[in-house]
């Protein structure tokens, strides 16, 4: 099974300069709490971006280059880091915005945290439509801890 998990703004930014333009605690723990155990695919500047192999996870880098990177599978596509799994295994899709666009047309679970504010920010999630979707969970929270506008945790089966 295919899932991807992203945090969006409200204006469809995801990010800037690869780097988060937020930071929502509970977002990072619910992301921890849904991917751990399972492997995680992402593409080179995703990677990069964290600094290291997510722990408790099978991580997949995707890149066009001929490249090793400690503690992650290399592989060059999307449909090559698919095939290293069963069909039942939930497949986690990180990022970025290429590999998105490659992954929501065969996702079967989409996991969203629509962040309520926008940001300026050199990267967007792809167009998707919701009408593919049924939202299967919903969890709004006004503020975070340490982050002062409203998101909202959804989950799409489609």
């Amino acid at each position: 099974m295919v899932s991807v998990i992203v945090a969006v703004a409200e204006n469809g930014v995801i990010g800037d300069k690869n780097s988060l333009l937020w930071h929502i605690s509970e977002d990072l723990r619910n992301f921890k709490r849904i991917t751990s155990g399972h492997p995680v695919v992402m593409g080179r500047k995703t990677f990069e971006s964290l600094g290291r192999p997510l722990p408790n996870r099978k991580n997949v880098v995707i890149t066009r280059q001929d490249i090793e990177i400690e503690g992650c599978e290399v592989v060059h596509s999307l449909e090559e880091a698919l095939a290293m799994f069963s069909a039942d295994e939930e497949i986690f899709i990180i990022g970025g915005a290429q590999i998105y666009r490659e992954a929501m047309p065969i996702a079967d679970r989409f996991y969203l945290t629509r962040v309520h504010h926008s940001y300026e920010g050199d990267t967007s999630f792809p167009e998707w439509n919701e009408s593919e979707w049924q939202k299967v969970d919903s969890e709004r929270f006004e503020r975070g801890e340490k982050y002062e506008y409203p998101f909202t945790f959804e989950v799409y089966n489609r």
